[in-house]
Formats: C-alpha cells, structure tokens, sequence
C-alpha cells in the first residue's frame, strides 16, 4: 500500500504539473485558436518528440501492453516497433502538412480533395477517439486505482469508477485552460517521469524474481518469441481466417495470426503515426519542417523503450505469480487452476507497483503511471477539441470570433468525455484491452490510411474518388463494430456457421485487410471514371506537383545527421526483432 512519503511524492508531482500549466496558460496569446490548439507553431525537436511519445505511451501501455507481456509474453512487441513509421512521418508525409499550414488532418484533406471529404474523415475521427483514446484513458484510470486502492468506497462507488473520473476532472482543468502549449509542456516532463517509473519497476521486478536468466527460463522461448511457433505442436493448423474449434490459423497465438499481423499491423502504424490528428497535431505545431523531422527521430528512438518499459515488467508479475516467489500477486493474478486470469492481468504493472517497489520509490512510480494516463487523456482532449472546433464549428459559423472558437473546443470537449464514460462497459466486456484497441483501430484505419497515402504519391486521384473511400471503409468497420458489440456486452453468441458468425470469428487483422484492399480498388476506380483534379490546385500537396522550389526547400531542412539517427534507429529496430526472434 502507499505510504505517506509516496502520497507527498504524489502530491508535489501534480505541484509541479500545475506550475507549468499555469506558466503555459500565462505565456500564451490570450484565446488564439492558433495559440491554443497548435502552440503557436514554435515548438523545438526535443519538445515535440517527447510529446509526441508521451501521447502515445499512455493507459493502453500501462494497462493493456503490460497486461498483454503477462498473457502472452513479447507477441504485441509488433505493434511497440513502430518506430520506422515516425520516419514516415518526418520524412515523408511530414513536409506536406507542414507546407499545407493546415490546423488539422481533415482539413488537409479538403485542401487536397473536397470539403465533404474533411467533414466524412473529422466525423470519423471523432467517432475514433470517443471509442478508443477517451474511453480507454478513463477505463485505464479506474483499472489503475483498483489495483492501488482496491478497498476505497466513497458514496457506493468503487476505486475503479473514483479513480476515472477524478482522473478526467484532473486532465481536463489544465488541458481545457492551457490549451496544446500546456499539454506538449507537461508531457515533456511526463515522458522523463513514465521512462524513470517504468525502468524502476523493470529493475526491482528482476531483482525480486532473480534476474534476466530466471525470467527467460520461467516465461519459457514461447514467451520471448515474438512470432511464436507457426505450427504448434499438436494443433492442426491452416490457412483458414475464421476461427474454428480445435484449429487455428498459422499464428502466434489464437488472436494473432502472423500472415495477417505481417501486413495489418503496417497499415495501422502508418495511419496512426502518420495521420492520425492526435499524433501529427504535435508535428503542426513545430517551428520548421527541421524541427519537425528531427522531433519524429528523437521519438522513434524513445518508441522503442515499451516493450522493455511495460511487456517485460507483465512478463515479470507473470514470472513471479507462475514460480510462487510472490504469493499475493500469485493469488490477484493466477485462476483456480494456475492460469492468467486476463482480466486481472490488466493490472499487471500495477500489481508489481504495490507488491515489489520499496517505499518512496513507490511514489515516484505512480507518479509516472498518473502521468501516463493524464498525457494521453490530454493530448486526444487537444485533439478532439480542434477537430470539432476547426473542421466544423469555424465552418458553418465563418464569422465566429476567436474567443468564441476556444470556448466551443472546450464545451466539444466535456461532451466527448461524457460519451467515451458511457462507452466503458463494452471495453469491459473485451478480453483484454489492447485487443480491444487494436481490433477497432483495425476497422477504422484502413480508409484513411489509403485517401492520406495514395492522395500523396498518385496525382490522379480525387475527390469523388476521396469520399467514396472514407465511407465505403467507415460502413465496413462500423459493420464490424455493430456484429461485435453485443457479443461483447455479454450477449447470445451468433449461430455456429451462419453468416454474421463468420463475421464476428474472423480475425480482425483479416478483416482490416479486407476493408485496405475493398478500399483501394474503389479508390482507383471511381477517381479514373470521373474527371482528374485540377492540378494547379493542389500545387505542393502531392509528389507530383511539387515545385522546384518546395523541393530546394525540403533539401535544405535536413543534413547527414538526421540520415545518420535515421539509419541507427532501423538498425536498432532490426535488432530487437532478431533478438525476440530465437
């Protein structure tokens, strides 16, 4: 349990975040949308990527990954090495947003096809960030507390619901006020505080289990394999996208299969850190396109510290439950037959908080987990407001004042929290939570990986082409959602072989790529059965249309040493793989 040296650690922790947010809030241009949803576009490479990372290592890391690490060992390392689609991101797509002076994603997108083509993709990223980053960062809040608190009760509510919503109410008062200048500053500090809590977690985990030898010999190769044996011994396996009783397909383990994790997880990398608003929101805010190239570099590289900052520590409470070292986290976390419960398993990290840290640098740690939660809640808070401010608000009402803007970003806001709390018990009904987020992440990524990636490098294609896509592939996931939700919810499981079975067996990776290729071909098609863009318009938003000067410009932002820690990071990547590879 916490001490009262931890409490006071705590304590001076949310100080600390309440001095800069109140420093950011005096520094900013009084009620700018340009100040307050894009930091007034002077962001440094240090600030930006570690915005960048501190936005993505939030509650579906703390929870879900290190939950995951305590299931099935390495498997979701996949989705952790990453790190090369920020090099997209910085050196490819990068440039063009950052040339466009655009305020969101959508709004790229008008630029380079239609008008209705922002108002379909802002719609759909709303819908995302409701079901995923919001709804998640609160149920991550609650499963966090359970676990630190499980005996608080204040007014029949339990530590899991107290813990949500004194969690939003904490995000919300410096994110509403200060706007993304004290979000990208704070989570500047968050990034040292998670990297910290998480490497004393890791370290103190190995030292009560024994060491790195003992947790390879107790989690077996399996576990630090990150393809797993294809065909398992005594399974037949086959090519088959559905899951059948008594067989699985060519996997990893029973949710994975690893022809479909091989090119699904590419496609939702690309899209999620290289045009996803929540993520490429902290690029738009950079100073120049060197300081935004180089801040997607410094977080490729602090990208890669997850899957030893969070996988290893819930293999680690796994370690430890599976040998008997630790008797309580072994009754929290083993069923009655000495298997992970996956429910309990989202604790994973919590647990070895409470059971392993000694006191004081116990403190320091759930400083780090609140921080984890509170950037990512932030930063899709930041978000979410500009994308409803900016992509519809601004645009029916042209002649809004600037104060007005702000105000309706921050009551935009309030509404989504509301809806992601509403959304909680569908999350609880998943498995597990970052196979919650991934698999609806995989229905919602494709369309828009496809108009932003192929609008980029092919000239030809446009605006019909463009909208026809985004809905083709919302209707497909949303299909998707609809099938799975009230099987999740606890509901009657569809008849065997029928045809809304198939659909709710079949391995979301499967379907993702159903949904990318369905979405491609309706790109082609309907852009070359109707008339080509004008070309003039869309000057410097495609490779084609660049001119000689957008690419002297371009050359001139970068010089041997971002090629340099470009190459490096690859290396590094390349070298994970092979070592979770054995």
């Amino acid at each position: 349990m916490l001490t009262w040296i931890d409490w006071v650690i705590i304590l001076f922790y949310f100080a600390v975040i309440a001095g800069i947010s109140w420093w950011a809030v005096k520094k900013k241009d009084k009620d700018s949308p340009d100040d307050y949803f894009l930091a007034g576009r002077h962001l440094g490479w240090f600030v930006v990527g570690a915005s960048i990372f501190a936005s993505n290592i939030g509650s579906e890391h703390l929870v879900g990954l290190a939950g995951s690490g305590a299931t099935d060992g390495v498997a979701l390392a996949h989705y952790e090495l990453h790190a090369w689609c920020l090099l997209v991101l910085g050196w490819v797509m990068g440039p063009f947003f950052m040339r466009s002076k655009v305020f969101t994603m959508p709004e790229f997108l008008e630029r380079r096809f239609t008008p209705q083509a922002r108002t379909v993709l802002s719609l759909i990223s709303l819908f995302a960030y409701v079901l995923t980053k919001i709804a998640v960062g609160i149920f991550a809040g609650g499963v966090v507390f359970r676990a630190l608190l499980p005996d608080v009760n204040i007014m029949g509510m339990d530590s899991f619901w107290i813990g949500s919503i004194l969690l939003i109410i904490l995000t919300g008062i410096y994110t509403i006020i200060g706007g993304l200048r004290a979000v990208v500053y704070t989570e500047t500090l968050q990034t040292f505080v998670k990297i910290i809590g998480a490497l004393l977690v890791t370290y103190f985990g190995l030292e009560a289990l024994g060491g790195w030898d003992k947790l390879r010999e107790i989690c077996g190769p399996e576990m630090f394999n990150l393809w797993k044996p294809v065909v398992p011994e005594g399974v037949e396996s086959t090519w088959a996208p559905v899951k059948e009783a008594g067989r699985q397909a060519w996997y990893f383990n029973d949710k994975y299969p690893w022809p479909a994790m091989l090119f699904c997880a590419p496609i939702i990398g690309l899209w999620y850190w290289c045009t996803d608003q929540y993520i490429v929101q902290r690029i738009l805010g950079a100073r120049d396109d060197k300081q935004a190239r180089r801040g997607t570099i410094f977080a490729g590289f602090l990208k890669l510290t997850p899957v030893f900052l969070f996988i290893i520590p819930g293999m680690i409470c796994f370690a430890l439950a599976k040998s008997g070292i630790n008797p309580d986290i072994q009754q929290r976390l083993l069923d009655a037959n000495g298997n992970v419960d996956r429910e309990a398993a989202q604790g994973a990290f919590a647990l070895l908080v409470t059971h392993v840290l000694p006191v004081g640098v116990r403190g320091i740690v759930v400083a780090g987990l609140l921080a984890a939660l509170m950037s990512a809640l932030a930063g899709v808070f930041n978000a979410s407001s500009s994308l409803f401010t900016m992509d519809f608000y601004s645009r029916f009402k042209p002649n809004a004042s600037q104060e007005k803007l702000v105000r309706i970003g921050r009551i935009a806001t309030v509404v989504m929290v509301i809806i992601g709390l509403l959304w909680i018990p569908v999350i609880q009904g998943a498995k597990g939570l970052y196979d919650y987020l991934q698999g609806i992440q995989a229905y919602l990524a494709p369309p828009i990986f496809v108009v932003f990636f192929f609008g980029v490098f092919m000239k030809r294609l446009n605006g019909p082409g463009c909208l026809a896509t985004l809905v083709t592939g919302f209707i497909m996931g949303l299909f998707r959602l609809i099938v799975d939700t009230p099987v999740k919810l606890g509901g009657e499981a569809y008849t065997e072989g029928s045809f809304l079975w198939i659909v709710n067996n079949t391995f979301f990776q499967y379907y993702s790529l159903l949904i990318t290729i369905v979405c491609i071909l309706v790109f082609l098609i309907v852009s070359y059965a109707t008339r080509p863009p004008d070309y003039a318009k869309i000057s410097g938003l495609t490779f084609s249309t660049l001119s000689a000067e957008d690419r002297n410009e371009n050359r001139a932002s970068w010089n041997w040493k971002d090629v340099f820690l470009s190459v490096l990071l690859i290396a590094f990547i390349i070298a994970i793989y092979m070592y979770f590879t054995g």
